[in-house]
């Protein structure tokens, strides 16, 4: 069975393969390709975000009452990426290579951060939290 863990853990895997993409393209001054991978990563990221905060957090925050916890610093941290990604795109619209390198270079690491607590800490305490709706909970964030 799919946990809660396997597969948001997936989804950042692909969210880090997407944001690769959008740095390769602007490496190479090619804008439009970087606009478009700019497009996929942000979409792809923002609905990681919806699948977080709309469903799971929502769920584990019903389940076990904590509101004040991981779940508010986890959202916490998603409003700060979304405000970087804001910097993102008005970089590729200037064509401003050196500074979106110095501005995604704060993303991957706020990313990376940010994953590495949900991946070792969230997900399990959801996934042990919401064991009998796991499958469910899952295909929730499937169908957003």
């Amino acid at each position: 069975m799919e946990t809660i863990s396997t597969f948001l853990t997936h989804d950042h895997r692909a969210c880090d393969e997407e944001f690769a993409n959008m740095e390769n393209a602007v490496s190479q001054e090619n804008w439009d390709e970087a606009n478009e991978k700019f497009n996929k990563f942000s979409s792809d990221l923002l609905h990681h975000f919806d699948m977080e905060e709309k469903v799971m957090f929502v769920a584990f925050e019903d389940k076990t009452g904590m509101t004040q916890g991981p779940t508010m610093m986890m959202r916490m941290e998603h409003e700060q990426m979304k405000q970087i990604l804001d910097q993102l795109k008005d970089d590729l619209v200037s064509k401003d290579q050196n500074h979106f390198f110095g501005v995604s270079e704060s993303l991957m690491m706020l990313m990376q951060q940010h994953n590495m607590k949900e991946e070792q800490m969230l997900y399990a305490m959801a996934d042990a939290h919401l064991a009998d709706d796991v499958a469910n909970v899952v295909e929730n964030m499937k169908a957003l």
